[in-house]
C-alpha cells in the first residue's frame, strides 16, 4: 500500500526537518518545500493527501499559497493544517479581512496550531484530518 503523503511548507530549515521526520516516523511521505510558490508546485505534482502550511514566509507567503490552494479545483480537498507563532486570533482576523476585500472566497483551514506544535498533538489532529477524507 502506498504511504500518504504530506506536504509540509515552511521557510524554517529546522521546522521542515523536525516536520518530516515526525511524519516519516509515523509512516508517512514526507515532502517539504520552502515557500509558497514552491509549495504550490509540490502539491500539483504529488497531490498531497494533507500539507501543513506555515503562513510568514518570504516572498509569496502561506496565506497567499493557501488562497490558491483553496481557488483551485484539484486541490481545495486536500486538508491543510497551518502552523504559526501568530496566533490563531489574529490570523483568523486577517483572513475576515480578505474575505471581506475577496468576497467571502478563502474558508477557514482545517485546523491551526500554533508554533512550535507539539508531536502528539499534531499527529494527533494530522490523523483526525485524513480520517475524514
Amino acid at each position: 500500500m502506498d504511504k500518504q503523503i504530506v506536504l509540509i511548507v515552511d521557510d524554517e530549515l529546522d521546522m521542515r526537518i523536525f516536520l518530516s521526520t515526525l511524519f516519516e516516523t509515523s509512516g508517512f511521505k514526507a515532502i517539504s518545500a520552502k515557500n509558497g510558490s514552491e509549495g504550490i508546485e509540490k502539491a500539483k505534482a504529488h497531490h498531497p493527501d494533507l500539507i501543513t502550511l506555515d503562513i510568514m514566509m518570504p516572498g509569496e507567503g502561506g496565506v497567499f499559497m493557501y488562497q490558491q490552494l483553496r481557488t483551485d479545483e484539484q486541490l481545495a480537498k486536500i486538508p491543510v493544517i497551518m502552523l504559526s507563532a501568530i496566533a490563531n486570533k489574529t490570523f483568523s482576523h486577517y483572513l475576515k479581512m480578505l474575505n471581506a476585500r475577496l468576497g467571502g472566497a478563502v474558508p477557514d483551514p482545517d485546523a491551526y496550531m500554533e508554533k512550535p506544535p507539539e508531536a502528539e498533538e499534531l499527529r494527533r489532529v494530522a490523523a483526525s484530518l485524513l480520517s475524514k477524507k
